[in-house]
């Protein structure tokens, strides 16, 4: 699996105008799935962000965890992290997994951020979603997991 996450001060993702879901201080969390990811690999990733030390504590140092911090997460599925553009100009979406298998461990993700403390919001799995944010700081990381650890 593989994310692209953004602390955020606040961040909203809308389908056909209505807001789906909304956070206010927290994680934008653009989630992938590849062909062959795992439940292992979901709770992997959940539990990186969770823990992520990128909020500031009173010094104002990246000190402090979302959970830490009071914040919550935006969860989007986004499979595009794996558009492979090597070869000409027309991106390949060959190692993303497929959207029946994507879907659970999207929701994995999330429930397992939930179960960490983390409130979280999500985006609408297969709609076209405007994703909005305020980014905070900004503060922007890619985290991949493969075969149930942070690689």
């Amino acid at each position: 699996m593989r994310a692209v996450v953004q602390r955020v001060t606040r961040a909203a993702v809308r389908v056909d105008g209505e807001v789906v879901g909304e956070i206010g201080r927290g994680l934008l969390v653009l989630v992938g799935a590849a062909a062959g990811d795992t439940p292992a690999d979901a709770a992997a990733l959940a539990d990186k962000l969770a823990g992520l030390r990128i909020f500031p504590d009173e010094e104002g140092k990246m000190n402090r965890s979302v959970v830490e911090a009071g914040g919550s997460a935006l969860v989007v599925s986004q499979f595009t992290l794996y558009g492979d553009v090597r070869r000409g100009r027309r991106p390949s979406f060959i190692a993303a997994a497929a959207p029946e298998a994507a879907e659970p461990l999207v929701d994995l993700v999330t429930g397992y951020l939930q179960q960490a403390g983390v409130p979280c919001a999500t985006g609408r799995f297969r709609a076209h979603m405007d994703v909005e944010l305020l980014n905070d700081g900004p503060v922007t990381l890619v985290i991949e997991v493969a075969e149930g650890r942070v690689v």
